[in-house]
């Protein structure tokens, strides 16, 4: 994404930083560590419906553990706060974007 104004805005990455809290970056929306999270959040989107096809499966698996069931239920767990985040960001970016269009 990049920033047609130049302003930089504070982003929420995809990732925790090393003390489990959330880790920003001041950014224009280019640049190497921009592309870096662009992609995981790629990956994290894609893991996520693969995710939803194994365990639409998994539920219509009658033979299905309570074990296995458990483990597909910590998978969602976390891939539904990797999605929660990448929507908090984008959406944080695009009220950026609003505040930006409007001071023009």
């Amino acid at each position: 994404m990049t920033n047609p104004h130049g302003v930089h805005i504070a982003r929420l990455l995809p990732w925790d930083g090393s003390d489990g809290q959330p880790c920003f970056l001041l950014t224009d929306g280019d640049g190497y560590l921009t592309r870096i999270a662009d992609n995981m959040e790629s990956v994290q989107l894609g893991m996520a419906g693969e995710l939803l096809d194994h365990i639409d499966d998994l539920l219509t698996d009658l033979g299905a553990t309570s074990d296995q069931l458990r483990y597909g239920l910590a998978r969602m767990s976390e891939s539904l706060r990797d999605v929660k985040r990448i929507a908090e960001s984008r959406g944080a970016r695009l009220l950026g974007s609003a505040v930006d269009d409007d001071r023009r």
